[in-house]
C-alpha cells in the first residue's frame, strides 16, 4: 500500500476524520480519537503506526522492520512500522480495520451517552 491507498482506506470508515498534526503526520481520527498515524516524509523513521490487541501486537513486533511506537504509545499496544511494504496489503487492511474497531469501540458509544444524558436533562428542564 502508499500513502494515497491508505488515507482512502481509512476514509472509508465511518465517522473518520483526517488531521495533519505535529508537522508531518497525517492522523486518522474516529469520534477524536486517533487510530492511525502515517508519516508524510520518506526519510522518517515510522511511515506508520496503528493500535492493535495484546496478542497481535507481540507477534508483530518480532518482525523485521515492525517495533514498538514511541512516546509510551507501546504501552497501549500501538506498533510503528518502518515502510509501507512492510506488511502485505491484504493484512495491512485487516490490521488497520482492527485499529479502527478498536478505538471505535471506545470512543464513539461514551459520546452518544453523553449526548442521550444532555439531551434527557435539556427536557426535564423545559
Amino acid at each position: 500500500m502508499d500513502l494515497d491507498s491508505i488515507r482512502a482506506y481509512c476514509l472509508s470508515f465511518p465517522q473518520t476524520r483526517e488531521q495533519l498534526q505535529w508537522g508531518e503526520s497525517l492522523l486518522f481520527k474516529v469520534a477524536g480519537k486517533m487510530f492511525v498515524i502515517a508519516g508524510l516524509e520518506v526519510a522518517r523513521e515510522t511511515r506508520l503506526a496503528f493500535k492493535c490487541t495484546p496478542e497481535v501486537y507481540a507477534e508483530l513486533v518480532e518482525r523485521e522492520g515492525i517495533h514498538p511506537a514511541r512516546y509510551n504509545m507501546w504501552k497501549f499496544h500501538w506498533v510503528a512500522v518502518e515502510r509501507f511494504d512492510t506488511i502485505r496489503t491484504d493484512e495491512l487492511k485487516d490490521l488497520i480495520r482492527q485499529s479502527y474497531e478498536l478505538i471505535a469501540a471506545k470512543a464513539i458509544k461514551p459520546k452518544r451517552d453523553a449526548r442521550k444524558s444532555a439531551a434527557k436533562s435539556t427536557k426535564r428542564k423545559v
